[in-house]
């Protein structure tokens, strides 16, 4: 391995505090009640469309009348415009005060509350705070229930957003990003399909391989990525991913390589990756697996893993995404992933734009 860089990361905020277990999604009620006397005692839910008319799973949230319940389309990743919208709403009904904040889903959804609970106490647009350290003031109070594993959202430092007008794909990087509590429940993924399932829990993975495949180490990430990846590899390895057992195991993977990429960086999927969504509008963890079939160059024993797994699960992997696309969008594809820069320099280097050349990236979306 060649010498390790300087992440520049002194001091790493993990999240505060964290249940796990079957069933501990029950103690979320408590959770709540307890903070009813701070600010003006609501909370403000922000849960997947899935669960939208499931009136089992709602009532295991604990909604009060006076809390706020928002549910959130996960057809699209989220923008700057949905943060600033949403924003504006809770202002409008003086709803913007509250004692909690609770995101209910997978990453889209634990994003969103993330970056609400930033905004509500920051002035400005979703848009300001693009970047790594721009927010100023303590965010409200939250809390993660994670209904899909994989992304890291529940233990990350940052909110991916999309800004439209400028092309950005960035998060609020930011120690007040983080959230407070995490109550990790593998029941609450039974209903996962299996494609879905594997797509978002190999975010987890790639997440790991790529840090551990660059520049900027630390001891410390390198040991949680190392162990997403074990429990990964037993995971989709095994007969069946989706079993009690492996779910438990998949959250744990989640959480773990969450906090890995806190104290790292990604590499080249992500860029690569976040140009897909930007551009064509795929979801961030599908994305991933297909800019995997262009990867064997960049990480031929990883390359050979995933195919492996995905052949073992029975997933498909769409194929043929950047058959026929215009010049144009092939331009659009190459600036939205070199703006990427610390990522590609992880992987690459400083220079990385002498590898990265448009023609390169061109033949690069080609394999996809």
């Amino acid at each position: 391995m060649s010498q390790a860089l300087d992440t520049g990361i002194k001091n790493a905020k993990n999240v505060l505090h964290y249940t796990f277990g079957q069933g501990t999604v029950r103690s979320l009620s408590d959770m709540i009640e307890n903070r009813r006397h701070i600010n003006n005692g609501y909370a403000v839910y922000f849960v997947d469309q899935y669960f939208e008319g499931n009136v089992d799973f709602i009532k295991l949230l604990s909604i009060s009348d006076d809390d706020e319940l928002i549910f959130i389309s996960t057809g699209h990743e989220p923008t700057t415009k949905l943060i600033n919208s949403i924003k504006e709403k809770l202002t409008g009904k003086k709803l913007n005060n509250p004692s909690t904040i609770i995101g209910c889903g997978g990453g889209i959804v634990m994003d969103v509350a993330k970056a609400v609970a930033n905004l509500l106490t920051n002035d400005g647009n979703a848009e300001d705070y693009q970047g790594w350290d721009l927010v100023k003031n303590q965010g409200i109070y939250k809390i993660a229930v994670p209904t899909l594993s994989g992304t890291g959202a529940e233990a990350t430092r940052t909110c991916v957003m999309t800004n439209k007008k400028s092309g950005l794909k960035l998060g609020m990087n930011s120690d007040y990003t983080v959230y407070d509590q995490v109550i990790l429940d593998p029941d609450l993924t039974k209903t996962v399909p299996r494609n879905q399932y594997f797509y978002t829990g190999m975010d987890a993975y790639i997440h790991c391989i790529e840090s551990l495949n660059g520049s900027y180490r630390n001891a410390i990430g390198d040991a949680f990525s190392q162990q997403t990846i074990t429990l990964c590899r037993e995971i989709f390895a095994s007969d069946d991913m989706m079993t009690d057992e492996s779910r438990s195991k998949m959250m744990v993977a989640s959480y773990l390589g969450g906090c890995a990429i806190a104290t790292s960086y990604v590499g080249i999927i992500h860029p690569f990756s976040a140009g897909l969504s930007v551009v064509l509008g795929l979801h961030h963890c599908m994305a991933n697996c297909i800019v995997m079939r262009a990867m064997e160059e960049f990480y031929p024993t990883e390359y050979k893993d995933f195919w492996q797994m995905a052949a073992k699960q029975n997933v498909e992997i769409p194929s043929g995404i950047c058959d026929g696309l215009s010049d144009e969008q092939f331009d659009a594809l190459y600036a939205s992933t070199v703006i990427h820069e610390k990522p590609l320099i992880n992987a690459l280097g400083e220079n990385f734009k002498v590898i990265l050349t448009k023609k390169k990236v061109k033949q690069i979306f080609s394999k996809m």
